[in-house]
Formats: C-alpha cells, sequence, structure tokens
C-alpha cells in the first residue's frame, strides 16, 4: 500500500514540475524586456545598437523560434538534464548555481533548526499556561512575526545591527570547514531573520495543537494518577501534537527557500536566491527557469518525505 501511493505520488511529481516549468516559461517571454536588449543596451539601457545586431543576438539566443518550440527544445535537453547555457556569462547554468548551494542549503537549514528551537518551546509554554502574560506576550511575539514581511524584517535587523552594535555582512562567504566562527556569525543574523515568520506559524500551530490535545481524555487520566506535568506534557502530550507541526515544517522549508532570494540580496549573501534576482533582473532566462524548476523540485521532495516520515512516526495513518 506505501509502494502505490508513492508511485501516486511520483506520477503527480513530475507533471507539477512540467507544469511549473511552462508557467514560468510563457511568464518570462510576455513579461517586458528583452534579454539580446539588454546585452546590447546595458542593464541602463544607454548603449547603442542596430536592429541588425538585435536580431543577430536574438537568433543565437534561440529566441527568434516561436515560444512553444523554445519550450519544447528546452524541456527535451532538460530531461537529460542538460539546463542551457547562461546568456550573460555563456557558461553552463549548473557551474554557476553550484558553487552557491552549499550557502543557501546551510543558511535554509539554519531557519529551520532556530525555527524549530524556539516555536516548540513556546508553543509548549503558551498553551500550558493558557490566559497568563507569558501567553499574551509569546502569542503578541508570534502575530507580529505574521505581520512582517520577510524582507521587512532582514532590513530592519540589519539596520539595528549596524547601528547598535556597528555590524556589517562580511563580503563573500566562508565554508564551515574553512573558519566555523566567520561562518556562524556571517549567516546566524541572515537565519535568524528568515526563521522568524516560520518559528510564529509553528509557535501558533503547537500551541493549537497542544491546547487540543491536552483536553484528551487519557491526558486528565494521566494527570489524575499523580504523574508530573512535565512528564505528561513532554511525553504525552507533545508526541502526538508535534506530528501536524512536522508537516508544517516540511511544507515551510520550501518558502524558506523561497524567503532566501530576498534575505541574501538584503545580508549580500552569493547564494542562489541572490542569483536568481539577478537572473530575473538581466532577463537571463534559462538561469530563471532552472533555478525555479529547482526550487520546486526541493518543495516537492521535502513534502513527499515528510508525507513518508508522518505515517511512519503515526502508525494509525493508512496510505490509500
Amino acid at each position: 500500500m506505501l509502494r502505490a501511493y508513492v508511485v501516486r505520488r511520483l506520477l503527480l511529481f513530475f507533471p507539477t514540475l512540467i507544469g511549473v516549468s511552462l508557467i514560468v516559461f510563457i511568464i518570462l517571454r510576455i513579461v517586458p524586456g528583452d534579454p539580446a536588449f539588454i546585452m546590447l543596451a546595458g542593464y541602463e539601457g544607454e548603449g547603442s545598437f542596430t536592429q541588425d545586431e538585435l536580431d543577430r543576438v536574438r537568433r543565437r539566443l534561440g529566441l527568434d523560434a516561436p515560444i512553444y518550440v523554445q519550450y519544447v527544445k528546452w524541456i527535451a535537453s532538460a530531461v537529460q538534464l542538460d539546463f542551457g547555457d547562461s546568456f550573460f556569462t555563456n557558461r553552463p547554468i549548473w557551474e554557476e548555481v553550484r558553487p552557491r548551494l552549499p550557502l543557501t542549503f546551510q543558511f535554509a537549514f539554519m531557519a529551520i533548526f532556530l525555527a524549530i528551537a524556539f516555536a516548540v518551546p513556546m508553543g509548549i509554554i503558551s498553551a500550558t499556561r493558557q490566559d497568563t502574560w507569558i501567553d499574551y506576550f509569546l502569542r503578541i511575539f508570534a502575530i507580529i512575526g505574521l505581520a512582517m514581511p520577510t524582507f521587512w524584517v532582514g532590513a530592519l535587523l540589519l539596520l539595528c545591527l549596524s547601528l547598535w552594535f556597528n555590524w556589517f555582512p562580511p563580503l563573500g562567504y566562508t565554508a564551515p570547514w574553512v573558519d566555523l566562527k566567520t561562518n556562524f556569525i556571517q549567516l546566524i543574523f541572515p537565519a535568524v531573520a528568515l526563521a522568524y515568520s516560520t518559528n510564529a506559524v509553528a509557535a501558533r500551530m503547537t500551541r493549537s495543537q497542544m491546547l487540543e490535545v491536552l483536553r484528551e481524555d487519557y491526558i486528565r487520566t494521566a494527570m489524575a494518577k499523580g504523574l508530573l506535568e512535565r512528564v505528561v506534557v513532554l511525553r504525552h502530550a507533545l508526541k502526538n501534537a508535534a506530528l501536524p507541526v512536522l508537516t508544517l515544517f516540511g511544507v515551510q522549508f520550501g518558502f524558506l527557500l523561497g524567503g532566501s532570494v530576498v534575505i541574501e540580496s538584503v545580508f549580500s549573501l552569493p547564494g542562489i536566491g541572490r542569483l536568481l534576482i539577478f537572473a530575473i533582473n538581466t532577463r537571463d532566462f534559462p538561469m530563471v527557469q532552472f533555478l525555479v524548476m529547482f526550487i520546486a523540485f526541493i518543495f516537492l521532495s521535502v513534502n513527499l518525505m515528510v508525507d513518508l516520515l508522518y505515517g511512519w512516526l503515526d502508525p494509525r495513518i493508512r496510505y490509500e
């Protein structure tokens, strides 16, 4: 039954990726902005060129063919893991992306770790101290996190750090195996900014699930038998309340990769998010198509793994 479920999910997995690629492909070609024009005139549009030169560049980039022909050629190459070359560096897409992956993945994992480390205790404390001052404080903290856009959190945090602590984002990226301390300093504050909204969502869900579980009869029975509140909450209530929260973190991981696009730009981090912003601004079609597809692939993969893990943790789940 599990095998059949996985097969069904995989049968939806690849059509979803193709659908994402088609939408992105069409949007890139209908919005204003011609890559050939930008290459000849520059980003500010101040260069001079002739119409023949423009047509020649468009032919070289393959932009003179009908959209459906361009898409068929691109998807045929993508199936063979050939995603083409960047319009502006003429280097293979994967060679441009690969050096930036460690930063973005470490950044996202740090953010999800921080979100879990703070959200779960916040939700537990808020639920077990319902309607007290600490409950109200934590709920307000979470609501603020939901209301503030990620880019605004990052900009505000960067402003406070620069004004009060004279801290500015380091240039470049130092891998943890090269200098762990420098790596931590580079990424901890961007990770905090990225984790805040996820922490807010997860804390509210943890509180809601804990309140629901704490009202169950078996929890009341355990309390009536004289078990310590700490034992009941951590061993019995949290185990059942954590399952929906686990699913949430799986979904949020994909959003964290998307949020890294903004935060990497704010903190000048050379990851795939910042590369995506540059590719969009310069209309580097192959780069944008690959990066969006890559983020969609990670998002779908993580959600599939979370669904399978959910069933493993809760034997009551049946895949039908």
